[in-house]
């Protein structure tokens, strides 16, 4: 009789997972790439759950992304403004807030962490969302370059757990990353994939290794620009400029370090670092170290490699 119950849950499982259209997304985390996200997928005609720690953050939340839809209308509606209204409306209609994720999972077909770069933190909320969410919702990570497997491990539902690691900004940038770890099963690796193109973006397939295709190319690219600089065997802005020009790059390798945040190249780095010590690739910069305990975080503080008024 066990053998039976255990049969009989392990194939609603995996045909619940099999038949899933995602409509419902509850989204963890009220930042730049979860309003990004939540915005896509309301306008997308998604029902979308935003969470966050306090009202205040979700109502910063929202106002961005009712300013960021207004941008998109008087390009997409500059000749019928009313249509550009109604479509603002009708978007953030889809989006809900809320600062009980407990609450927010039930009957949500999709749980989306876009939260602090920190392992344990994000073990923690899927831990213990696990408990509460319905059998056959979704689990899946925005995160840039932690193991999706890793945070996937405080769960039961490793097969029903996968990566969606999209841009930012999320609403401009076609990409996403879609992630398959060596649990993750085919039903819920399609779903992503299908929500992903719903969304009306391009997923990749992606292996869960470090920085999955992108950060794992581009990250290093940048610290080797920064090695060359350090040698003394460039400039910065010769460096920025080569690579615009010869490599067809819109972005130096600076200019993109500036603009991602060093303290998240260096956060990555570090990571990567302590998996891979010997790895020369993972290798820390003096330069990268010593600006970042500095808080020359780039852009976002006014200075980085450059400064900026």
């Amino acid at each position: 009789m066990a053998f039976f119950t255990k049969q009989v849950r392990r194939t609603f499982s995996s045909s619940a997972v099999r038949n899933l259209v995602i409509k419902h997304v509850t989204i963890i985390g009220g930042g730049q790439m979860g309003a990004g996200i939540a915005q896509v997928a309301a306008s997308t005609g998604h029902r979308v759950t935003l969470v966050d720690t306090s009202d205040d953050i979700l109502k910063k939340s929202v106002k961005g992304i009712e300013g960021s839809l207004k941008r998109v209308v008087k390009k997409k509606f500059a000749d019928k403004p009313e249509a550009g209204e109604e479509f603002v409306q009708k978007v953030l209609q889809n989006i809900s807030t809320s600062t009980d994720d407990a609450s927010a999972v039930q009957g949500t077909d999709l749980l989306l962490e876009a939260i602090v770069e920190n392992l344990k933190v994000k073990q923690d909320l899927f831990g213990r969302l696990d408990k509460l969410a319905p059998e056959q919702t979704i689990f899946a990570s925005n995160t840039s370059s932690l193991s999706i497997s890793d945070i996937a491990s405080s769960t039961k539902r490793l097969d029903r757990f996968g990566g969606l690691h999209f841009f930012n900004p999320v609403p401009m940038m076609k990409l996403v990353e879609v992630v398959k770890t060596s649990k993750t099963s085919q039903e819920t690796f399609d779903s992503l994939l299908n929500f992903s193109k719903v969304l009306g973006k391009i997923p990749v397939s992606c292996k869960d290794t470090p920085g999955f295709i992108v950060n794992r190319l581009l990250v290093p690219y940048s610290m080797e620009a920064i090695r060359l600089h350090e040698r003394g065997h460039g400039s910065k802005e010769d460096i920025d400029i080569a690579m615009k020009l010869g490599a067809g790059y819109p972005m130096g390798p600076f200019e993109l370090g500036d603009y991602v945040g060093l303290d998240t190249i260096k956060f990555i780095m570090d990571g990567w670092h302590a998996i891979e010590p010997d790895n020369p690739l993972f290798a820390p910069s003096e330069l990268l170290n010593k600006l970042v305990a500095e808080g020359k975080y780039g852009k976002k503080t006014g200075e980085g490699f450059y400064k900026y008024k």
